[in-house]
């Protein structure tokens, strides 16, 4: 079974609790099969201090201040467009027909989110996803290493998951770096015409319970209603 939940953490906000979680990380991956997964998250865990200030400021120089490591997948093939905000609507309604509700600050197209849903949709559900989105995962994974930043080695243990890139993909992948994402600049809330969008919810939902650190307590639980739910920050 692969690590998905674990990495949908290591890619999340630092707040005070994950910043703490250190020891928890280390044990965790300790406990992996050898292999490429374990050897990549053991060299990020190598960079992760105590000191939370510093963990949240490499965070946000990384992934905020940086269109070209942005965490948001569909961007890199649509910018701000009316397309990316039809791929935001059909991974919204994904998730609902998984009975994976999203309920989120994150955009669904967020890769903590969508190795969140990896984490407990049916078996084959999440790496389709995620294969589906294989270009984007790649140039996220180059552009982390020039800027050689310690996130780089959690990219690199999310590829290793994956399938290989086709050749099909290494050419996008150079497309998207060669061309960048187009510029067309739309609101993208609510991701679609009204009409299209998702209406009610399944009687019965699958819902993530997660305790700190939710990579070992997260279970399924049935439920009224229910929400994969990713929080990203708190107020500093």
């Amino acid at each position: 079974m692969k690590p998905w939940a674990l990495l949908s953490y290591l890619l999340r906000y630092p707040d005070r609790a994950i910043a703490a979680a250190g020891p928890e990380l280390r044990a965790e991956v300790a406990g992996l099969p050898p292999g490429a997964v374990r050897e990549a998250l053991a060299r990020f865990l190598a960079s992760w201090g105590d000191d939370v200030t510093t963990l949240q400021a490499r965070y946000v120089e990384t992934f905020d201040l940086r269109r070209r490591a942005a965490l948001e997948l569909t961007y890199y093939a649509h910018g701000d467009t009316r397309e990316r905000g039809m791929a935001l609507l059909r991974l919204k309604k994904l998730y609902r027909a998984g009975g994976l509700p999203m309920e989120s600050s994150e955009l669904p197209d967020h890769l903590t989110v969508m190795l969140a849903f990896a984490a407990l949709a049916q078996a084959g559900h999440g790496e389709a996803l995620l294969a589906e989105h294989r270009p984007a995962i790649e140039l996220l994974r180059l552009s982390l290493h020039d800027l050689e930043s310690p996130y780089a080695h959690v990219l690199d243990a999310i590829a290793a998951g994956l399938p290989p890139l086709s050749v099909t993909e290494r050419g996008e992948v150079a497309r998207l770096a060669r061309e960048g994402p187009p510029d067309e600049a739309v609101g993208l809330e609510p991701y679609g015409p009204p009409e299209a969008m998702p209406t009610g919810a399944p009687s019965k939902v699958r819902r993530m319970s997660c305790a700190l650190p939710p990579f070992r307590s997260c279970r399924i639980t049935q439920a009224p209603e229910g929400a994969v739910s990713v929080r990203r920050r708190s107020p500093m």
